[in-house]
C-alpha cells in the first residue's frame, strides 16, 4: 500500500471555507456546513454583481447626462445623436463626469449637439 502524503485534505478544505467565511455572523462564520453554504452564495452573488455593477454605472451615467442635457435645452437622444453626427467620440462615463464637474464644457457640447439636431 502506498504511503499517504500531503496531510488531511478534508481539514484543509474546511480551513479554506472558514477562512472565506471570516467576518460572517453566528454559525455562518464558525460551522463548516453553514459557512460553506454562505460562502457559496456570497461567491455567486459577487460574480453576478460584478456584471450588475457595469449595468448600474451605465444607467447612472445616462441619467446624469440626460438631466444635464435637459438643463441645456436638448433631449438625451438628440444630444447623443448630435455628438455622433459631429464625430465627437466621448463615452458616457466622460460625458457624465463633464456634466457633474464642468457644466460650461458640457453646455458647449450640448450647443454643438443641438445645432446638429436642428440640421439633421
Amino acid at each position: 500500500m502506498p504511503r499517504a502524503r500531503g496531510g488531511n485534505k478534508r481539514a484543509e478544505s474546511r480551513r479554506k471555507t472558514l477562512k472565506l467565511a471570516k467576518g460572517f455572523k453566528g454559525k455562518r462564520g464558525t460551522s463548516h456546513k453553514i459557512a460553506n453554504q454562505a460562502v457559496m452564495k456570497a461567491l455567486r452573488n459577487s460574480y453576478i454583481d460584478r456584471r450588475r455593477r457595469k449595468r448600474d454605472f451605465r444607467q447612472l451615467w445616462i441619467t446624469r447626462i440626460a438631466a444635464a442635457a435637459r438643463l441645456n435645452g436638448v433631449s438625451y437622444s438628440a444630444f447623443i445623436g448630435g455628438l455622433v453626427r459631429r464625430g465627437i467620440a466621448l463615452d458616457r462615463k466622460i460625458l457624465a463626469d463633464l456634466a457633474v464637474r464642468d457644466g460650461k464644457t458640457f453646455a458647449v457640447l450640448a450647443g454643438m449637439a443641438k445645432e446638429e439636431a436642428v440640421k439633421g
